[in-house]
């Protein structure tokens, strides 16, 4: 089980599924609670897509809100 902190700094960003892989478009350097609230906020296709990384993890964002 992951444990962390609302403000623990981490970087929320998504990952276009194109082609070889894709790119990265950070969306939020920040608190955790922030990027959690910006996530939800998101539309479906786009939560499919979100990570959250902290310094030493990376989540899937719906596997994170599956927990």
């Amino acid at each position: 089980m992951r444990t962390t902190y609302g403000e623990a700094t981490v970087r929320l960003y998504h990952l276009d599924g194109g082609a070889e892989g894709g790119a990265a478009t950070t969306l939020l350097y920040g608190p955790l609670s922030e990027a959690m609230a910006l996530a939800a906020r998101q539309s479906e296709d786009v939560q499919d897509g979100l990570f959250i990384a902290t310094d030493n993890d990376v989540i899937a964002w719906l596997d994170l809100v599956e927990e």
